[in-house]
């Protein structure tokens, strides 16, 4: 039985990843069970023998909020301060599409009728103008308790400043609904819209979530299971406990995995600036690591509209939280390709999934996606999984056909991949102020491989490393993260003393501490949004305003004379974990050729040597064309580019 597993359930596959006796790796993939996706993880652990602890990284509160068949979002109620009944539904003042007179805002997770107003005030300053009766919270919670309700927000104005009336109706509210998210646990920072929909959101999702740790739970420990810990989307570990109280925080747990391990594998081989590029079977994301460190952005819309990987805003519901910052565009294994109303050619972002999958899987699927333009131009063979999962040929040829000339449209639908997915890595480079040509593309995921030359060469990067395992590279990110725990205080008068009181109020939350990651929100004073840029210690203003300038600069264009406020300050607590060795199994090292298949470039079939990846050796060089096959994908190394094996197993193509 190994000590640790890692579970990473995705819309296509969920993965596993384990630590074996020896510290080695070991892995293997199944198909995801949408409906119940704790059905693919307990036959997995089967499978495997179980696990003592098991990490575990899922799409199910995003799936949640998009409306995924199958899911509900339980009946909610937003308690909030008198004359702010409104907040929710005014919002902001974006309009995602400005030229649609027909769009409509989304449906608000709470209906008018439960939102009740609490005759209480605490000004910006925290002093109590009036003070909350606790009668009326009881009246609120028995008229919730009779209307059936089981989650509850409570968002009072100012509470990020004063807490008290919050943590009062917290107590009070806890007597009548199982089910209590106040705003200054969730997001204890100003600005009421989005403060409120954190809280309201991380109400929605608690009681799915909770119920999903406990039957999740419940059936680990029929296999023994000892632990359950789960990613979160800031990119570290959190306890069952606290995924519960904060599901919030999971909404990119699966991602965040990714990018985490892309910074370990950084660490291990020396590079301080990376692009993390990561491909599964319905979207690829992207993200930059510098000096070892991934971005935390605190702004994200839960269920909104991506546009080539820019969160469009006012199409979701807003969440104050940090995460790893993604661009995610819909490019995956599974996306399906389909001409618009005028006969072009589209790719996404609807996507084949687990079930019925790519037309090729023989699962019934009809519609040609992007696994079938590859198999159809030779990029994959006809067998996935290491031969245990066949796939059929003739089945991509015939959907591709419904478009056009088969070979012809999986060309020009790879060509349409490519540019969409530049777009995301150009938004979380070029548009952050970073040249990606100074930067090493990690790719991974199923189809990350299959993909990342050509993708190199759309941008103008040089230099590609495939990490070991690519398929589930995301979830041996699971093994490889630490534990990490957040806490933020708004407008500190004493910063430093503010950073101290954090990381002293998480040393006794946490009990042991590596090291603290200090981060705070700057602006110039009169400026409406902030930049979150990393603090030192001991706290340094002039040093926090130098880097605040030249994040400004970098994201702007510009930067003023003007004095800055620092409007939060945000610390991480991280607890390093043990971590499994970086390795890959041999069969034989023969470093030859097992064998040739025609694949489709530049116009013409070319016949590709094929190398299996566990017969190569450090040191191991070679000149494309040519492809690299492994258990869960397939290399593809073109023209122009090189590859060798370096010190961890890893492929690093080169451009000659």
């Amino acid at each position: 039985m190994p000590k640790v597993v890692g579970i990473d359930t995705g819309g296509t596959f969920t993965d596993f990843v384990y630590i074996k006796d020896d510290g080695s790796i070991g892995f293997f993939k199944s198909l995801s069970t949408p409906k119940s996706p704790e059905d693919a993880v307990i036959e997995g652990l089967k499978a495997l023998g179980s696990g003592e602890t098991v990490i575990h990284a899922t799409t199910l509160g995003t799936n949640a909020i998009r409306g995924q068949f199958g899911i509900e979002i339980p009946k909610l109620s937003l308690v909030t301060t008198r004359g702010f009944k409104g907040v929710i539904e005014i919002g902001r003042q974006n309009r995602p599409k400005l030229y649609d007179i027909f769009f409509e805002k989304p449906k608000p997770l709470v209906e008018r009728d439960f939102i009740f107003e609490a005759n209480e005030r605490i000004d910006a300053f925290g002093r109590v103008l009036e003070k909350i009766r606790e009668e009326q919270i009881e009246e609120i919670g028995s008229k919730l308790k009779e209307a059936g309700v089981s989650s509850v927000a409570i968002s009072f104005l100012h509470s990020y400043i004063n807490p008290s009336h919050e943590k009062t109706a917290e107590r009070i509210l806890s007597k009548y609904v199982e089910y209590v998210s106040p705003s200054y646990l969730v997001s204890p920072e100003p600005r009421e819209y989005e403060r409120t929909s954190s809280a309201l959101v991380n109400a929605a999702l608690m009681p799915i979530i909770s119920k999903y740790i406990e039957r999740l739970n419940k059936r680990l420990k029929e296999l023994n299971v000892k632990e359950l810990l789960v990613m979160s989307s800031s990119g570290g570990i959190v306890d069952a406990e606290e995924a519960s109280k904060r599901p919030v925080q999971l909404v990119e747990s699966g991602p965040a995995a990714g990018v985490v391990a892309t910074a370990e594998l950084c660490r291990m081989m020396g590079i301080n600036k990376a692009i993390s590029f990561d491909m599964g079977g319905t979207t690829a994301k992207a993200g930059t690591i510098v000096n070892y460190e991934f971005e935390i952005t605190s702004e994200y819309e839960v269920g909104g509209e991506s546009n080539h990987g820019r969160m469009i805003k006012g199409s979701g519901y807003s969440v104050r939280f940090p995460f790893i910052d993604l661009a995610e565009v819909s490019a995956g294994g599974g996306t399906i390709i389909w001409r618009d109303d005028a006969g072009a050619l589209r790719i996404g972002p609807k996507s084949a999934g687990a079930d019925p999958g790519p037309a090729c899987y023989d699962r019934g699927g009809k519609y040609p996606t992007l696994t079938d333009a590859n198999l159809v131009l030779g990029r994959i063979g006809e067998s996935l999984l290491g031969g245990k999962m066949k796939i059929r040929k003739d089945l991509a040829i015939k959907a591709l056909s419904s478009l056009g000339e088969p070979v012809e449209i999986a060309n020009r639908s790879i060509k349409l991949a490519d540019l969409e997915m530049a777009r995301a890595i150009r938004l979380v480079t070029v548009e952050r102020g970073i040249d990606p040509e100074e930067f090493v593309l990690f790719a991974f995921g199923g189809a990350g491989p299959q993909f990342a030359a050509e993708l190199a060469n759309e941008i103008g990067i040089k230099k590609i490393v495939i990490p070991p395992h690519p398929g589930v590279f995301s979830a041996l990110g699971l093994l490889m993260a630490d534990w990490r725990f957040e806490d933020r205080t708004a407008f500190p008068k004493d910063i430093e003393m503010a950073y101290r009181n954090m990381e002293e109020k998480l040393l006794k939350k946490v009990g042991r501490v590596d090291y603290f990651i200090r981060y705070a929100d700057v602006r110039y004073v009169g400026q409406g949004w902030e930049l979150t840029v990393p603090v030192g210690s001991p706290v340094d203003i002039k040093e926090i305003k130098k880097t605040f300038n030249k994040k400004h600069f970098s994201t702007y264009g510009f930067m003023l004379e003007s004095d800055i406020e620092v409007v939060l300050a945000r610390v991480f607590a991280v607890s390093k974990r043990e971590k499994p060795l970086f390795s890959a199994p041999k069969i034989r090292a023969s470093g030859r050729a097992k064998g040739y298949r025609k694949v489709y470039m530049n116009g013409e079939w070319i016949e590709t040597p094929i190398y299996c990846r566990y017969s190569l050796d450090e040191g191991f060089k070679a000149e494309g064309p040519l492809l690299i096959d492994e258990y869960d994908t397939t290399t593809f190394v073109p023209s122009g580019w090189r590859v060798s094996v370096g010190a961890f197993s890893e492929l690093i193509l080169e451009r000659m």
